[in-house]
C-alpha cells in the first residue's frame, strides 16, 4: 500500500485488498455454492450506487438450473464454456429499456423525468446501457465484499444470450459473471495498470 493511500483513504488494508488490490477475475471456482441470501446481501448492498436519476436500469438473471445452464453455455465463446459451466452460480447481468416506468417511484422529487427525459427509445437505450453499465461494476465490487469472486465476461454470442433469456426485447445484455470462492490456479498473473500521471491531468 501506498502512503498516500494509508493516510487518506478511509477503508482500512484489508477492504482496500479484498475490493481491489488483491482481487481479481476468477477463472476456477470451488464447489461451494452461492446461496440466494448471499446475493441478495449483495444487491442490497450495491443498489445504493449512484446512477443518473436515480435509474435503475440493471437487470439480475441467476442461472441455476442444469437446462438453463447448457442453454447460456451455448452461446459463450469458446474460453469461456468450461468456467461457464463449472461455476457454482453465473449470474447474465442485462439493461432494461423499459427502466423509464419505475423513474416516479424512484426519483419522487421529480417524477415528470420519465417523460421529460426518457420519453424516445434511442435515449433510454444510451442512458439505460451505460447506467446499467455502472451497476455491473457495482455488483463486481459487491461479490468481492462478500469474500467471493466474480469471473465477469463479455465473450459470447449476445444476440443468441438475448434471444434465449430477453425475448421480450426490452432488455440487453452487458456481462454474464461467474461467481463463487475461488479454486485453484483461479488467477492468471496481474496485469500492469497505468501510472496516475498517465491518467490524471490538472488544468
Amino acid at each position: 500500500m501506498t502512503t498516500a493511500a494509508q493516510d487518506v483513504l478511509a477503508l482500512d488494508a484489508a477492504a482496500q485488498d479484498l475490493l481491489f488490490r488483491e482481487a481479481r477475475t476468477a477463472n476456477t471456482f470451488t464447489d461451494e455454492p452461492v446461496t440466494d441470501e448471499q446475493v441478495q446481501a449483495i444487491y442490497d448492498l450495491v443498489k445504493y450506487a449512484p446512477t443518473a436519476f436515480n435509474q435503475q436500469p440493471l437487470r439480475i438473471v441467476l442461472v441455476r438450473s442444469a437446462e438453463a445452464r447448457e442453454r447460456l453455455v451455448s452461446h459463450m465463446a469458446d474460453g469461456n464454456k468450461e468456467k461457464t459451466g463449472k461455476a457454482p452460480l453465473v449470474a447474465v447481468l442485462a439493461a432494461d429499456h423499459e427502466f423509464h416506468e419505475e423513474i416516479p417511484r424512484l426519483l419522487p422529487h421529480f417524477p415528470q423525468a420519465k417523460d421529460l427525459f426518457f420519453s424516445e427509445r434511442p435515449v433510454r437505450e444510451q442512458t439505460g446501457s451505460f447506467n446499467a453499465a455502472l451497476q455491473v461494476g457495482y455488483f463486481i465490487l459487491g461479490v468481492r465484499a462478500a469474500g467471493l469472486a466474480a469471473g465477469p465476461m463479455t465473450g459470447y454470442d449476445a444476440a443468441g444470450i438475448n434471444k434465449e433469456f430477453f425475448p421480450d426485447g426490452d432488455h440487453a445484455v452487458l456481462a454474464v459473471v461467474n461467481i463463487g470462492k475461488p479454486g485453484p490456479d483461479a488467477w492468471y498473473p496481474r496485469s500492469p495498470r497505468l501510472e496516475y500521471d498517465e491518467v490524471v491531468t490538472t488544468v
